[in-house]
């Protein structure tokens, strides 16, 4: 039991030596859900692993904000780190201070205002490629538009050539990560060979490749472009030493994973939901008339777009793309003023916690509403902080929460200010990998929204 009275209980009972990774592997949404279904700690094995699972916000908040002095980023497998290699998501304690400090001027707020431009510029021709009744492929669709602003802001190419090669490695890449994490894979040493592990090889040398020639082209050329590559290029630590060209290609991967990866999946749920609540399409058709008129969005519309930023943040809390946290207990860790053992893998879960009733009215709706602020005679709806956590939290909160959310208000702008999506009927599910994909493809037909023109 933890000091302020919860209590621990015991998680489904586990197999010799595999422990619950058997019903992890099955449905890891499912199964985190049932944990949370048994309490705010439940106890569960991890193979062989002393794991611990915690579902209360103020708990959750504790791990986020205690990572680096009391608990430890928990190792996801050779396959993930063959992919991010030693970048600022999985480095620890010195030598992530010194990344998150090299990194982190490239992405603040007047940093992506710079980007704003291109990301709204992108989805304009997507935008003008688009026709009524088109049936198109919204998973492809967005995969790419975010591929060629992610290759555009981070790379500052602009050719379709590197966006593809990039893209298909990266799909390769985080399927296999995700099957290996929670299949058997996760439990076998770095050194056994097995398919999936030489697939994410072969894509991590296709985005080797692809990165150590961009990195070459741009030592060659000018050292003042505006892109994030560029930055990375000319940041100096305290002691006036550059990033390593390892560690340059190590931090773009990162920066591509959270600027294409997570939004991508984000806009694509966004049109899925957009298309089964018509109530809530047409609020937002009404603030993008009210705001932007005629006209396509710039950065400076970004906070005026309030509901448009609301339907982002209530997709990201019905579909993480980053649906779990995990950490490791370090000697003197404490969790609800109770201590954790060391060793103690720590499990969260985006996905359970933000479908928690306790949280959220109607936990399953989609009513971007309860993010703003409520109008006369209505009543708040109280979230308490780490309830919603899609970006993380504490000193590892993703760097790229803002270029995200940015880039996900402003492509969502430009084309719902013209188009209404309808995506097909059937139920689409969510595929937990690296980040939280769409099952399959998702076909949709495009509607010109009545009265708006293209322009």
């Amino acid at each position: 039991m933890t000091a302020d009275g919860r209590k621990t209980a015991p998680g489904p009972r586990g197999v010799p030596f595999l422990g619950n990774l058997p019903e992890f592997g099955k449905d890891p949404l499912a199964f985190f859900e049932q944990l949370r279904g048994r309490g705010d700690f439940v106890r569960w094995r991890f193979g062989r692993t002393n794991s611990l699972f915690i579902a209360h916000p103020e708990t959750i908040g504790e791990l986020l904000t205690e990572v680096e002095r009391t608990f430890d980023q928990a190792e996801l497998g050779i396959a993930f780190r063959t992919l991010l290699g030693d970048g600022v998501v999985v480095s620890r304690g010195a030598d992530w201070r010194r990344k998150r400090s090299l990194v982190q001027p490239s992405v603040r707020p007047r940093q992506v205002k710079s980007y704003a431009a291109t990301m709204a510029e992108c989805a304009v021709d997507l935008a003008e490629r688009w026709n009524d009744g088109q049936r198109v492929d919204i998973k492809k669709e967005m995969a790419a538009l975010t591929q060629l602003i992610a290759v555009r802001t981070i790379f500052g190419v602009d050719t379709a050539a590197d966006a593809e090669a990039i893209g298909r490695a990266m799909d390769v890449a985080q399927k296999e990560i995700g099957a290996e994490f929670s299949g058997i894979g996760a439990m076998l040493p770095d050194w056994v060979p097995t398919p999936g592990r030489a697939r994410v090889k072969r894509a991590t040398a296709v985005i080797d490749a692809e990165v150590s020639r961009i990195v070459a082209r741009h030592r060659d050329g000018d050292s003042d472009r505006p892109d994030l590559l560029s930055r990375l290029l000319a940041a100096k630590d305290e002691t006036g030493a550059h990033l390593s060209d390892k560690e340059i290609r190590d931090e773009t991967v990162t920066l591509y994973i959270g600027g294409h990866e997570t939004t991508s999946s984000t806009l694509v749920w966004a049109w899925y939901l957009l298309s089964r609540n018509p109530r809530v399409a047409e609020a937002l058709g009404a603030e993008l008339d009210r705001v932007l008129g005629d006209r396509d969005p710039g950065f400076d519309d970004y906070t005026e777009l309030a509901y448009t930023q609301a339907v982002v943040k209530e997709t990201l809390r019905l579909y993480p793309t980053v649906w779990l946290i995990t950490a490791i207990a370090k000697e003197g860790a404490v969790l609800g003023g109770a201590p954790v053992p060391a060793g103690t893998r720590i499990w969260s879960s985006q996905w359970a916690t933000h479908r928690d009733g306790r949280w959220f009215r109607d936990p399953l709706e989609f009513r971007p509403e309860r993010w703003l602020t409520p109008g006369e005679g209505e009543e708040a709806e109280e979230i308490p902080e780490y309830a919603w956590y899609p970006f993380g939290g504490g000193p590892r909160v993703c760097l790229g929460t803002r270029f995200a959310m940015v880039e996900a208000v402003l492509i969502l702008a430009v084309l719902a200010r013209r188009f209404r999506l309808d995506v097909t009927a059937e139920e689409i599910l969510p595929m937990p990998g690296l980040t939280l994909q769409p099952d399959r493809e998702v076909l949709a037909t495009v509607r010109d929204r009545p009265g708006r023109s293209r322009g």
